[in-house]
């Protein structure tokens, strides 16, 4: 999954379709570089979704979000990957070159859930956050309904604050 934009609060709307621009671009321009490859080596932690533990992929500086899951095949049920921004912003994500179906969970410093959307593979449509989060949890679709996890659930790690 590719971290799509951060949107200013604010923001001019003429300004805003050239950013938007420049930045799929600049997207697709990353996306060819890589040249198919999902990236799996990255750090990892642990998540706790109250009993349920979850083993996410660290996506930390720019390229990592980039990236995302793209390219991958398959992901085990309990595995995801946590997005995680320097300060707080609208996140908007969209499934371009991402072959899983995803659910994006957009949460707090606290770990509390804000919202979560349901994405389809090798989609650009965008899918934001409701409020200003620094991280962003995609797991494998499904994940979060079986075990009736919505807004408001909070996570617990040590990526988040007490």
């Amino acid at each position: 999954m590719n971290h799509l934009f951060q949107r200013p609060l604010g923001s001019d709307n003429q300004a805003w379709k050239c950013l938007v621009g420049c930045l799929l671009s600049l997207s697709f321009a990353l996306s060819a570089g890589a040249q198919g490859m999902p990236q799996t080596q990255l750090q990892r932690t642990t998540l706790n979704a109250g009993m349920h533990l979850i083993q996410v992929q660290l996506a930390q500086d720019f390229e990592q979000r980039q990236i995302g899951l793209m390219w991958r095949k398959e992901m085990p049920q309990n595995e995801g990957m946590l997005f995680i921004f320097e300060q707080p912003a609208i996140q908007c994500f969209w499934m371009r070159n991402t072959l899983l179906p995803l659910t994006a969970a957009f949460v707090l410093d606290d770990g509390s859930i804000v919202n979560l959307a349901d994405m389809k593979p090798l989609n650009d449509d965008s899918h934001c956050s409701k409020k200003p989060v620094r991280f962003v949890l995609e797991m494998n679709q499904g994940w979060f309904a079986k075990r009736n996890i919505q807004a408001g659930f909070k996570l617990t790690g040590p990526v988040f604050k007490k």
